[in-house]
């Protein structure tokens, strides 16, 4: 929201400077972003009048003019721009002149003849970046007078971020409001004359939708002359209010609109094909905007339409086909509250915004329609009005307004909430500042908001009017107070935070990313066709809600690739969102939703980083698996085959904890790192986090007194067996026979499968002999007891009992 501190302090003008101004509305949570000159200094600049212009006797391309500044004599300027001629008012700086940049006039000659000043561009005196030509003031500019003063650069532009909910501060009066109440200065409103209209009629309009519509007035001007010039005290405050001034009809609506925060809308009344109606939109019809972009509306978009077709977007823009223009001589003004609701997300669905919806949609105030168009009609009758103008009556039509309910504040909940002791007295003397109405009950105040705050609506908010108000910053900073407990930490659960630790230092770096995400994600990423959709998604590529992580993973991949990152490892803890079936059958069954936590990674590039002492090669299934097995930190984790529709489908794994699928870890599938344009295949897991966050409690170990006996086995296989087959099988005996108690270790060291010529044939002879589809597995088993030393005999019973359970288990026998 920008604005001129010069209009500001029309209507209210506390006596403090800028500088405290923009403070005091700053801790009044109205933040001034901006506050500086609208001109830089410049001094010595008058308006002079071009009397004369001749030709430079010694250069083509300047001019000697002969000027009339006020000083009581004519002064010889020598001139270069191109738009100079006889008559015009222009700048003048006079000798002794300081322009911005320190530049300083001083008389000279050029080509031999006398210069006694400068004539001025806006960019010279740094107005703006035109420098086409000499600023061309009014034709009745008073000669000699300081242009500073003329065109009142003694001014501040002020420019105020606003929160969502202050839509009433998105105006010049809405802020003077909160000037007067913050500084108690006096609030002068603009007046609203009622005009007496001079014809009656007027145009009928039919509204159908109250819940799109709930207040509309309008009123018919004739033979009026839009190509009336702009005033020049309004075209100065629309550009410092960043407004770019366009023609006089569309300026008066602009100016109100920036004035008192009610967007309007001015129909050319000869483009009207008979009468307008206020409804939803339906599939299939089209509106040329004013931006000149045709928009296809839908039931969820509302319209104001006429007999022919539909003319505007209700609320956010007007339609090119009755747009005024500089031939337009009868209007239709309009003025309506729109349901903010109604309004809300429809700009941006076409992928702009207006200024119109950015008020619309926060709330305007509906009780001053008709005062707004009384405006409005004086401005035009003022600016484009003719001796033949006639003004029809306001037709006003109110079918639907925002019930002003009451809010209850407890003025002990109040103290309690600020941690102050306000008195009720000031509490009441903050609501008579803002203009609230209220009435005292014995502990609690009874405020009825306005109908320009849409944002009071919970007790909550009128405690944090009586904090604006009151001063935060005379909020005392207290430290917590409250008496420090030590708590027990349990062993057997760890945090969220530990688990981020714990990816940390594996190299992970976290990420956070956004829940909503692309739907191609969920489609590539998790074969979801029918994700969970956003109702109000801020942007196309943030549409559903996701329900794996591996999607932002991969982007935050994308993204450093394209950065010249060569290795990267990320990782994110956060929550996915996945449908539940309905808790019922039949017509009342309703589908949750379930949001479990998940803690994903992705690794990528080389395993590590490049150095002397190790060989370079990329990451692999194995090194991530590793990474995952020291995350989880429990022996009874299993992995087993497994296909999903992002992973490679011979490189993809289901993790099992104590019998339960807590997730998956795999190669990314060939397809998506051909489509997401990756040089290589990632390595990536995802976990269900409530399952890591369980530990085992360690159990203490006495240390062995005894050496350890280490015999190396080959088992010979089926090459469909798994070594975790084995492991399992082998856990399976330790349970069951007392003579694998001393077992510690039993751990795979070597794979041998027959290649070459050899991978059709028999290799080997005898029991060597490693058949087709066979493989040959090394184990190193570790026997230690922590009684007794081991014997012979103990260890060899021990191997006997291994190679028998493993043989008829799996299928296994010893290689000799």
């Amino acid at each position: 929201m920008q604005f001129s501190e010069q209009w500001l302090r029309a209507y209210v003008n506390p006596p403090i400077g800028s500088d405290e101004l923009a403070h005091r509305l700053t801790m009044a949570g109205l933040e001034v972003e901006g506050n500086e000159p609208v001109a830089p200094a410049f001094s010595n600049v008058v308006v002079a009048r071009v009397r004369s212009v001749a030709k430079h006797p010694a250069a083509d391309k300047l001019t000697v003019c002969q000027v009339d500044a006020g000083t009581g004599k004519t002064l010889s300027i020598v001139c270069g721009a191109p738009n100079v001629s006889e008559g015009i008012r222009v700048p003048c700086a006079l000798p002794g002149a300081v322009l911005p940049g320190d530049f300083r006039i001083r008389a000279t000659t050029m080509r031999g003849v006398e210069s006694q000043g400068m004539l001025c561009s806006a960019r010279e005196l740094g107005l703006s970046e035109d420098h086409s030509g000499l600023m061309i003031l009014a034709a009745d500019a008073p000669i000699g007078r300081d242009v500073r003063e003329l065109l009142a650069l003694e001014d501040r532009r002020f420019t105020i971020k606003l929160t969502p909910n202050r839509g009433d501060c998105l105006s010049v009066v809405g802020v003077a409001r909160e000037v007067a109440a913050i500084t108690g200065a006096p609030l002068a409103l603009p007046r609203v004359e009622p005009v007496k209209p001079t014809i009656d009629e007027r145009l009928r309009v039919r509204i159908d939708a109250p819940d799109l519509c709930g207040r509309f007035s309008g009123r018919i001007v004739r033979n009026l002359n839009a190509a009336a010039p702009t005033p020049e005290w309004m075209k100065r405050r629309l550009e410092r209010s960043g407004q770019r001034p366009i023609s006089a009809l569309v300026d008066i609506s602009n100016y109100v609109m920036l004035e008192l925060g009610r967007p309007s809308h001015i129909f050319d009344l000869d483009k009207v094909h008979g009468s307008l109606n206020v409804r939803w939109g339906r599939r299939g019809e089209q509106v040329e905007l004013l931006n000149g972009q045709t928009v296809e509306v839908d039931e969820q978009v509302g319209v104001i339409a006429d007999d022919a077709c539909v003319e505007a977007l209700a609320g956010v823009m007007g339609g090119e086909p009755t747009a005024v223009s500089l031939d337009t001589r009868n209007i239709y003004i309009e003025a309506a509250f729109w349901w903010p609701e109604s309004i809300q997300g429809r700009a941006r669905r076409y992928n702009f915004s207006t200024d119109a919806a950015h008020r619309f949609e926060r709330g305007v105030d509906f009780s001053t329609t008709v005062d707004h168009i009384e405006i409005i009609t004086q401005l035009i009758l003022s600016i484009c009005g003719t001796p033949d103008t006639k003004v029809g009556p306001i037709d006003d039509q109110i079918l639907n307004l925002p019930a002003r309910r009451p809010v209850r504040m407890r003025t002990e909940r109040c103290r309690k909430v600020l941690g102050m002791a306000i008195g009720d007295s000031e509490m009441a003397q903050v609501f008579e500042r803002l203009g609230l109405a209220f009435k005292r009950e014995a502990d609690a105040f009874l405020v009825t908001p306005p109908p320009y705050r849409f944002d009071l609506e919970i007790e909550e908010d009128l405690i944090e009017e009586v904090a604006r108000l009151w001063g935060f910053e005379r909020i005392a900073a207290h430290p917590p107070r409250t008496r420090a407990a030590m708590r027990a930490v349990r062993e057997d659960r760890r945090s969220p935070h530990a688990l981020r630790r714990e990816l940390a230092h594996a190299g992970y770096q976290e990420l956070v990313n956004f829940s909503f995400v692309d739907p191609d994600w969920e489609r590539d990423f998790c074969g979801n066709d029918a994700p969970i959709k956003v109702v109000n998604p801020i942007a196309a590529q943030y549409a559903v809600m996701r329900s794996s992580l591996l999607g932002g993973l991969v982007a935050a991949l994308k993204y450093n690739l394209n950065r010249k990152a060569s290795r990267v490892r990320v990782f994110e803890l956060g929550r996915v969102f996945l449908r539940e079936p309905a808790a019922q059958d039949g017509p009342l069954a309703v589908a949750g939703t379930n949001q479990p936590l998940r803690v994903g990674a992705l690794a990528y590039g080389l395993a590590v980083d490049e150095q002397w002492g190790e060989r370079k090669r990329d990451v692999d299934y194995f090194d991530v698996k590793g990474d995952l097995e020291r995350l989880i930190g429990d022996e009874a984790v299993r992995f087993s085959a497994f296909t999903h529709p992002a992973l490679h489908p011979g490189r993809t794994a289901r993790v099992d904890l104590e019998g339960r699928a807590i997730g998956w870890i795999g190669e990314l599938h060939p397809l998506w790192q051909q489509k997401y344009e990756l040089p290589k295949a990632p390595i990536a897991f995802e976990l269900d986090a409530e399952a890591l966050f369980v530990m085992r409690v360690p159990v203490a170990r006495p240390v062995p007194r005894f050496p350890a006996v280490i015999r190396d086995i080959a088992l010979i296989v089926d090459e469909h067996v798994s070594v975790q087959q084995i492991q399992d099988a082998l856990l399976e005996l330790t349970r069951t026979d007392e003579r694998l108690s001393a077992l510690r270790e039993f751990r795979l060291f070597d794979v041998y499968r027959a290649s070459g010529a050899d991978s059709s044939k028999v290799a080997g002879v005898g029991a060597n002999a490693l058949l087709n589809k066979e493989k040959s597995l090394a184990f190193r088993i570790v026997l230690q007891d922590t009684e007794r030393t081991l014997s012979d005999a103990d260890v060899d019973a021990a191997i006997a009992v291994v190679i028998a359970g493993l043989t008829a288990r799996v299928g296994a026998r010893l290689r000799q």
